[in-house]
């Protein structure tokens, strides 16, 4: 079956696509939503199995994840757009700028990193996915994926930003959890696809992030011919979440400037 994702279209302008984190859903855009809303078109999509959107039965792969996307471009005819992506959602990006390199303006990525797994990392996610299938429960996601998800700051400082990606974790459907999980174990590394990328690129760290590492975002930045590298503080891996003020700021500076080449 083709999949048609469930996306939020708010706002006019420049299209600007976000990609959510893994185990969450567009939901987590919130505040992008509406701070960028008044300057640009913010479409945010659910991915496969997550929130509004189907999961379809096609094999574990971030491939289908983004040629799902490039779909729901043409369905929305969108022609072009500066599509960002966090954590799991960034991997979807580089699969896009791989396949359909005609769809992107100018690429954001946070919290992410270009290598395929190690091993170990493969191996837990397989694991869990199997658990989440086994259980039918995100019991397993709870206890082991979202204590990553948020930096110190947010758990002493920001309770109801924790509660409500708690909350998020637990709505997540157990069953494309686990299908995401395979995807994510299965992707090849993405170098040579942003070295090749001609469009301009953006990419953010959170300097509490305890899933991707500022060394994984400086070696992205440095593969990439046009990149600029942005550490934002006191955020963890939900940078954008955590610090939703200076990640619109420099989400929004970025997409102008695209918007004012391509004119």
């Amino acid at each position: 079956m083709t999949v048609q994702l469930y996306a939020r279209d708010v706002g006019a302008g420049t299209p600007l696509v976000l990609l959510h984190a893994f185990p969450l859903s567009s939901a987590m855009w919130l505040a992008q939503r509406e701070g960028l809303a008044n300057r640009f078109r913010i479409i945010t999509p659910d991915l496969r199995g997550f929130g509004g959107s189907v999961l379809g039965d096609d094999e574990p792969s971030v491939d289908a994840m983004a040629d799902d996307v490039a779909r729901m471009f043409r369905g929305m005819g969108v022609q072009r757009a500066v599509v960002g992506g966090l954590s799991m959602g960034g991997y979807v990006a580089m699969a896009l700028c791989r396949r359909h390199p005609d769809l992107v303006l100018g690429l954001v990525l946070a919290a992410t990193r270009a290598t395929a797994d190690a091993d170990p990392v493969q191996e837990n996610r397989l694991r869990q996915a199997e658990r989440l299938d086994r259980e039918g429960s995100t019991q397993v996601l709870v206890d082991e994926v979202l204590p990553g998800l948020v930096g110190p700051t947010t758990y002493r400082q920001r309770a109801l930003i924790y509660g409500r990606v708690r909350g998020l974790v637990q709505a997540t459907p157990p069953h494309a959890a686990a299908w995401a999980q395979r995807a994510m174990a299965g992707r090849a590394d993405a170098f040579d696809t942003l070295r090749t990328l001609k469009v301009p690129a953006l990419v953010m760290i959170g300097d509490e992030d305890a899933l991707a590492t500022e060394d994984e975002a400086r070696a992205m930045a440095d593969a990439l011919p046009n990149a600029e590298l942005l550490v934002i503080p006191r955020a963890g891996h939900l940078c954008a979440v955590e610090q939703p003020d200076l990640f619109n700021q420099a989400v929004a500076e970025f997409a102008a400037a695209l918007a004012r080449t391509a004119r």
